[in-house]
């Protein structure tokens, strides 16, 4: 099969590779339909994250079951399946309070690779979750933004409290935090802030649901947010970052009382101990466990209620790996998808 390689900073190959097996009874392999390049594939490749090349990428997929372990009992041949990108059992008591990402026996949930024609995915009955049939073509990529970004982006304003009544503001213009502004909305925020600079980001974001773009950053935006909001700041605030201004950003512009939903994947992000005592700041979030919310996510992009696959901005076939991560690094794409046929 064909998959894609980091091997070195900036090195993105597209090679052939051995096709993936089952290894253990609880795995399934699955012909990929769909990949994409994720924001944090960018860490390794910019070299800030080490990179133990030639490493295999990927971690976002949908597709169809080619072959299960015999202990696979709930998924099957046949079935058109997303996943997410930790494994985990859904049986343990970790996963059944829904933070399947820590699950005791959580592992990577596209062990060889999402970025390839083929992937075994561990544990397939606790990580795949099958759509109701064989999706119409046009679903596809809005089920692979299910299989991390709207699932991350949900978990966020969950964590952040999302709801009626409720102001919501969002550090972050990616696919995570475009996806944010879509959990807000659907979540029944009552106003919607997404912080962007990036004119067709925020034109997306009103799309999905944003009432107001606010511009600047960093104490500036911090100042917007509170002169939008009365002086008291937003009930509720996503960081889609994980960077340290973003951090502050969203605690500082966060009433007292108030809740940040974090899912940036965090860099060198330290947090000020008395000044977060006095804020009177809810914090919760990390790798966010999508599996809790694929059955309702699916459904609804089913039910074609939701369109999140609209943060795909370019579709390019897989050869093209290079040119994917070239166009998100300079930010001349939001999130490209890529087709494995």
């Amino acid at each position: 099969m064909r998959g894609v390689l980091l091997h070195t900073p900036g090195d993105i190959r597209v090679e052939d590779r051995e096709r993936p097996a089952v290894v253990e009874p609880t795995d399934a392999v699955l012909k990929v339909a769909a990949a994409c390049v994720c924001g944090t594939d960018l860490w390794p490749y910019r070299g800030l994250e080490d990179v133990d090349g030639p490493a295999p990428m990927g971690h976002e997929y949908v597709g169809t079951v080619e072959e299960v372990g015999d202990q696979v009992r709930d998924i099957e041949v046949g079935d058109f399946v997303v996943g997410s990108f930790f494994a985990s059992d859904n049986t343990c008591e970790i996963c059944r309070s829904g933070y399947q990402t820590h699950c005791v026996n959580r592992q990577p949930g596209a062990a060889t690779g999402a970025q390839s024609q083929y992937v075994r995915v561990p544990l397939a009955d606790g990580t795949l979750v099958a759509t109701p049939g064989q999706p119409d073509p046009d679903l596809i990529p809005s089920l692979l933004a299910a299989s991390d970004v709207l699932g991350t982006g949900w978990f966020a304003a969950v964590a952040a409290k999302v709801g009626p009544g409720r102001t919501a503001a969002v550090v972050g213009d990616g696919a995570v935090g475009l996806l944010g502004v879509l959990a807000a909305q659907q979540l029944g925020a009552e106003r919607i802030i997404a912080m962007s600079r990036h004119t067709d980001r925020q034109a997306l974001a009103r799309e999905f649901g944003a009432t107001d773009i606010v511009e600047e950053r960093g104490d500036e935006g911090v100042a917007r947010i509170k002169e939008l909001t009365g002086g008291l700041g937003a009930h509720s605030v996503i960081e889609a970052v994980g960077t340290q201004e973003s951090m502050m950003q969203a605690i500082r512009s966060t009433r007292p009382g108030g809740h940040v939903g974090y899912v940036g994947v965090s860099h060198d992000v330290s947090l000020p101990g008395q000044e977060l005592f006095f804020s009177g700041v809810h914090l919760h979030g990390g790798p966010a466990p999508v599996r809790r919310f694929l059955p309702e996510l699916i459904r609804l992009i089913w039910d074609r209620e939701i369109d999140p696959g609209k943060v795909f901005d370019p579709t390019l076939p897989l050869e093209q790996a290079a040119e994917a991560y070239r166009a998100m690094d300079e930010r001349r794409a939001i999130k490209v998808l890529l087709t494995t046929d």
